[in-house]
């Protein structure tokens, strides 16, 4: 075999090899068009658009756990019990020709390992708004209390419709509530307690909130049309020094829903911020006339509790929450409670 057939072979076998190898090639697809979330920041962080749409969404929550203690046996034979909390919130936001319109989901799922170590799910809050206009099933105006854990002056979960109108310094609402199986019956049980029952009935409240500079004042009233009986309620908080001066004082006219632990109360409390990661918040209430007779009348005996709250950043998103309270109550033993938290917000 000479050098000429030599080469012509070795070029027909590569080319033999190309030929099937170019048979065999593999030609990408051209990639589908695809549509990336987009951030939406014309209602604050953390919203998104929902693909397709114009509407934005913002998905967060917490975990938490907690252990609760007291020197009495208040849970069962024992005094003190460990739970696990979950709390999922969604929130949609678009903007239409009526106003902002808002749809609010927040789902807790409660795990308690001191008791049946089942979870309870429920809505903790779910309602729709839109411009000033309210409805659905959330905690009322009483449920915003001062800083730390030592005061009792208020708060319900109520299926409710309300029209609220925001202003720069000032803000107004009104509300009307369902207030099913809440009425004050009278009757007394074997432990000592009131029981409620009967009837479906409807409370009004009306809130007044103005911003007075480093200063803010709440102004909240109520009645409960079912025990015929209101409570109203005042709330002052201040920047004062390295932290936060808050008074409340609230004043019920018999037995009602919305606050029924006293005739009248006064609480305060001062969120000194330590550092940046502490924050130490020490508080007091008294409480006058705590009894309540068979018409729903309010009487008896005055009490007072006195505590404090830690608060440390431990890094971000995750908080840890210790809290003890000294409650003296007349006709009543003294006691001490209290808990600690762990919870990372997301």
């Amino acid at each position: 075999m000479n050098i000429k057939s030599l080469l012509l072979g070795s070029a027909a076998a590569l080319a033999a090899v190309s030929g099937a190898q170019a048979a065999d090639a593999i030609i990408a697809a051209e990639p589908e068009p695809m549509e990336y979330v987009r951030v939406c920041d014309a209602f604050g962080t953390g919203f998104f658009y929902i693909p397709g749409t114009e509407t934005c969404l913002k998905i967060g929550g917490y975990v938490r756990f907690q252990v609760n203690a007291s020197d009495e046996d208040i849970y069962g034979d024992d005094n003190w019990n460990a739970f696990t909390r979950g709390r999922l919130e969604v929130v949609s936001k678009s903007d239409t020709e009526l106003g902002e319109l808002t749809g609010f989901i927040a789902l807790h799922g409660d795990a308690d390992n001191g008791g049946t170590d089942e979870v309870d799910f429920y809505f903790d809050e779910v309602y729709l708004q839109l411009g000033g206009f309210k409805a659905g099933t959330y905690l009322n105006w009483w449920d915003k209390g001062i800083n730390g854990e030592t005061d009792i002056i208020g708060g319900n979960r109520l299926t409710s419709i309300a029209y609220i109108y925001t202003g720069d310094a000032f803000t107004a609402g009104i509300q009307l509530d369902e207030l099913t199986n809440d009425e004050f019956t009278g009757v007394i049980d074997a432990d000592g307690d009131l029981v409620l029952g009967g009837g479906q009935n409807l409370g009004l409240e009306a809130i007044v909130t103005a911003s007075l500079g480093a200063a803010s004042v709440d102004l909240l009233g109520s009645y409960d049309f079912g025990n015929e009986e209101g409570a109203v309620r005042a709330l002052v908080s201040a920047d004062v020094g390295p932290g936060t001066l808050q008074l409340a004082g609230v004043w019920s006219s018999g037995y009602n829903v919305y606050y029924g632990a006293s005739e009248w109360t006064i609480a305060g409390s001062y969120a000194f911020k330590a550092t940046d990661r502490w924050t130490i918040t020490p508080g007091a209430q008294y409480f006058a006339n705590t009894g309540v007779d068979v018409d729903g009348d309010f009487g008896g005996d005055d009490g007072w509790r006195a505590g404090l709250t830690v608060d440390y950043a431990l890094t971000e998103g995750m908080a840890v929450k210790v809290t003890a309270n000294y409650n003296d109550f007349d006709g009543e033993d003294e006691f001490v409670n209290g808990f600690v938290r762990l919870q990372r917000n997301f």
